[in-house]
């Protein structure tokens, strides 16, 4: 192809939005910018440009769980989000300027806010890091400071909403060994006049059910997303319990690492609006009071941030060939006004856009995406699988202008959604339970194969790469399986038993679940741990590490490349103090990609 992307450009496509939320004065957004890393508010007005209100020396991010999410709500006088260098919780003034702090210490991070108009009072999950592990609580802020606990007791919060009229409290909680796609509860309290709760009431917890995202509609009544029967659908308050309302069999949302998410919304006594996935792709429709889905921006394959006025739904949209954007959509006629982003740093005609696999992986099927380059005429292309991270996590078919730079690289790219992945059902996200290092090391090597079978690809020439748990099953993949010729690391796990003394709270059980219990299933731990089979790694790793990261500490790292560097084989680390859990500086995931695409070429 003549027209590619360097590294530097990749990056710089990486701009994107979350937290959309809309009142009468406008439509306001968190935009982060990957040029210096930092999450900046903006505002839409209608006929007006967006216009950013964050000053300088400000960003918007939250940390609880370490992974964050929430950082906004719109109060009566204004946004209040949550400030990445303190996360402290200030108020922005509309007309701009320094914003004022409402709360914060040292020891406390804030997340998931949303505002209690009754009351006038921000609600937010509280992570008090004075004890370890972190206490976590729901907590009232009022606009002079003032703190109020709601609810405590559990091992973890998330989603504090109250009714319409201001007098009945809903949240989710659960508790360790849990994860909250595997098991949560959905609570409810009243709310007095001074908006103190009463006992609360159990809504629904199903052994076997994750709720997520409650909310009150006009009527206030509760509705939030269960998969008790098999998908993430909307279920609401009825006279005779808690039930399923009519909704598309399909998840209406992905598993929930960070917390704030909003992929649906309730509209009418039975109507909503919410996006699904059918086949790996997105839609997003909204159920009338006729009882009719009205599907909505056609054109795009993934939407997040649902926002709602009476003339227009809002929402965080990419596709195959357009990046994110932020869509305006009319309710009445679907016109669909881009308001931000949604630009490619290619032109139309020199993407290439993904097409859906299902390919069979054991006696299962596993799933992905698949993009070719061009034909140079030269043979099958090499291939390089992708694995996401998570591992509970989920990749989507929109424009990824890494993904674009691999394949105007030469390179065939298979973005996987092993088993275990959310977005196909529970069953589906659940096939990982205690079979981490197996299932998806069988669907990352199946798939090599599968292709190679179809001429699709070369798969003598086969790589693979991938971040955080993808790092895992990269790791793994190298160890046991003689498929790769060789493979990326990115803040990767190597130890899973080490991985399990370290980690922080949120994902202090998860490899429980994951793999089994580290005491009574430690020969299990040892025959899929990475560092323990360096002497099976026969093909080159690259590494990159953040040494600020909490999640996989550096010296996960530092100790596998050790132990490949023993025995001989070609090693590099890429080591980035400022980093943590990922990394968020241009700078660094433009070297990160250009090092990691020279490090290939040496072994094609």
């Amino acid at each position: 192809m003549s027209i590619s992307l360097t590294p530097a450009q990749a990056v710089a496509a990486g701009i994107d939005f979350a937290e959309l939320k809309v009142d009468a004065s406008g439509l306001y957004w968190s935009q982060y910018d990957p040029v210096d890393g930092a999450t900046r508010l903006w505002r839409w007005q209608a006929d007006q440009a967006p216009r950013c209100l964050t000053p300088e020396g400000f960003s918007l991010r939250g940390r609880v769980y370490e992974y964050g999410g929430g950082a906004l709500c719109l109060a009566d006088d204004g946004p209040w989000f949550v400030n990445e260098a303190d996360q402290g919780i200030y108020r922005q003034p509309l007309a701009g300027g320094a914003p004022q702090r409402l709360a914060g210490a040292a020891h406390l991070r804030y997340g998931d806010l949303s505002w209690d108009g009754r009351h006038r009072r921000v609600l937010a999950v509280e992570e008090d890091r004075q004890e370890q592990p972190p206490r976590h609580r729901l907590v009232a802020l009022d606009t002079e400071g003032t703190r109020l606990v709601l609810a405590e007791g559990a091992d973890f919060y998330a989603a504090p909403r109250v009714s319409a009229d201001g007098r009945r409290l809903a949240w989710i909680e659960w508790d360790r060994p849990h994860q909250p796609w595997t098991r949560t509860r959905l609570l409810a309290a009243a709310l007095d006049d001074q908006g103190q709760p009463g006992a609360p009431l159990v809504i629904a917890a199903d052994p076997e059910e994750s709720l997520q995202q409650p909310c009150f509609d006009r009527t206030n009544r509760l509705w939030a997303l269960s998969d008790r029967h098999g998908w993430w659908q909307p279920w609401r308050e009825t006279a005779t319990g808690f039930a399923p309302a009519s909704a598309p069999t399909a998840d209406h949302a992905a598993a929930p690492w960070q917390l704030g998410g909003t992929s649906w919304l309730p509209t009418t006594d039975d109507g909503w609006l919410a996006t699904w996935q059918e086949d790996g792709f997105g839609l997003l429709g909204e159920r009338q009071a006729n009882g009719q889905v009205r599907r909505l921006a056609a054109d795009f394959s993934r939407f997040r941030g649902l926002a709602l006025d009476e003339q227009r739904c809002y929402c965080i949209a990419a596709s195959p060939s357009r990046p994110a954007a932020i869509l305006a959509i009319d309710r009445h006629s679907g016109l669909v006004q881009v308001l931000a982003g949604g630009l490619a740093p290619l032109p139309e005609s020199a993407i290439v856009t993904p097409k859906r696999l299902s390919y069979p992986s054991g006696d299962a099927l596993a799933q992905g995406f698949l993009y070719l380059p061009e034909d140079r005429g030269d043979g099958p292309p090499p291939l390089l699988v992708s694995v996401h991270g998570g591992p509970t996590s989920c990749t989507y078919p929109v424009f990824d202008a890494r993904i674009q730079f691999w394949v105007h690289q030469g390179f065939a790219v298979v973005d996987l959604n092993y088993r275990g992945s959310s977005g196909h059902g529970r069953a589906y996200r659940q096939a990982l339970h205690l079979r981490w290092g197996e299932v998806d090391v069988d669907d990352a090597c199946a798939v090599v194969e599968y292709l190679g079978r179809q001429g699709h690809i070369d798969p003598q020439r086969a790589f693979i790469r991938g971040g955080s748990a993808g790092g895992y099953t990269v790791l793994c993949a190298l160890a046991f399986r003689d498929v790769f010729r060789a493979g990326a690391s990115l803040y990767g796990v190597s130890d899973p038993l080490a991985l399990a003394k370290v980690t922080h709270k949120f994902e202090a059980d998860y490899l429980d679940w994951l793999i089994g219990d580290p005491e009574a299933d430690r020969q299990r731990y040892e025959a899929r741990t990475p560092l323990l089979h360096a002497a099976g790694i026969k093909a080159p790793v690259i590494f990159f590490q953040g040494l600020k990261d909490a999640v996989v500490v550096p010296a996960q790292t530092d100790a596998m490349a050790a132990a490949l560097e023993a025995r001989g084989v070609p090693v590099v680390v890429r080591r980035y103090p400022e980093e943590g859990h990922g990394f968020r500086r241009a700078a660094n995931q433009a070297d990160a990609l250009e090092q990691e695409a020279g490090f290939y070429r040496r072994w094609l």
